[in-house]
């Protein structure tokens, strides 16, 4: 079992527990340090599977200490023992029951922990059962559950690393227009302080991460360089520590390729009047870049061909 099963951290130094309709009701002093020492074997015995020892653990806590015995805890414990059996999808089933159910229980942030573990587990690719059958990475099952962590623990620790969890794992796995909107809602519900930064620094990582090259829309780059200024704006002291300036200048860089790829085309169509173009933008826009040296190249090329000719 986990710590939640001591309140002390919510409700003071001692171990409490809410019966329904009753008021809190504490372990005797007198057995606080034999709850503690079951707790933390119970604790051992489920996170190391060991599934019937950790039943007859919870068994003789209830039975030791009939003062925490109540329905909260029976879901709890329930939960407990499919987590042990790595039954991880009726785990979190038992535990939602304690959530909904017994919303002002001792092992509200217990249950939370638990979910949090398993969605963690699940976004790293652990395998969940379909139909009993089959075996499918659980991504999906993950970011769900994270969601709803989020939902209910609201601005609390738990609530904002579960919604920076579904976040960096999209991201880590190329999905990053999903992983762009995720860091955007991240950076409405807490735009300040550390976490608004990274969100920031996430959407602006996501918009360039999505740009495919040259012969596509080139419209996250645009967006991905406006994020980065704007980061480096409201951030000027954490800029260098994330080479802002060496991300706007590969963007500069990429737009300015970008353009002068379209120069080509029309090179190679015979239409050097809109390469030119396209080639004095190249210059002009990113007179720094690498393109822009092949633009100057390329036009004094169509320069001295139109010479040729006449």
């Amino acid at each position: 079992m986990v710590a939640g099963l001591s309140a002390s951290s919510t409700v003071s130094a001692k171990t409490w527990h809410l019966k329904q309709g009753q008021d809190w009701k504490p372990v005797s002093a007198e057995g606080e340090d034999k709850y503690l020492l079951a707790v933390a074997e119970i604790k051992r015995l489920v996170s190391t599977g060991q599934t019937e020892a950790a039943r007859q653990a919870i068994d003789k806590l209830k039975k030791d200490f009939p003062e925490i015995a109540g329905p909260d805890l029976d879901a709890f414990a329930e939960a407990e023992i499919f987590f042990s059996e790595g039954k991880f999808v009726r785990a979190i089933w038992g535990y939602d029951k304690l959530l909904t159910e017994f919303p002002e229980s001792a092992l509200l942030q217990a249950a939370l922990d638990r979910q949090f573990a398993i969605a963690t587990a699940f976004l790293a690719g652990q395998k969940k059962r379909v139909l009993g059958i089959f075996e499918m990475k659980g991504y999906a099952e993950g970011e769900r559950i994270m969601e709803r962590i989020s939902d209910r623990a609201g601005d609390a620790p738990i609530g904002v690393k579960s919604a920076l969890a579904i976040a960096e794992s999209l991201e880590k796995r190329g999905k990053f227009n999903q992983a762009y909107h995720q860091w955007s809602q991240i950076s409405y519900r807490w735009p300040t302080d550390q976490i608004g930064r990274d969100a920031l620094l996430g959407m602006a990582r996501c918009k360039h991460a999505a740009y495919r090259g040259p012969k596509y829309d080139g419209s996250t780059l645009i967006s991905a360089k406006s994020y980065y200024e704007s980061f480096k704006l409201r951030y000027p002291a954490d800029a260098e520590g994330f080479d802002i300036d060496e991300k706007l200048k590969l963007i500069n860089e990429q737009m300015a390729l970008k353009q002068f790829r379209i120069g080509e085309y029309y090179q190679k169509t015979g239409n050097k009047q809109s390469a030119n173009f396209y080639y004095r933008m190249v210059v002009n826009n990113w007179p720094g870049s690498t393109a822009a040296k092949m633009a100057k190249q390329m036009m004094n090329e169509n320069l001295r061909a139109e010479k040729v000719k006449k």
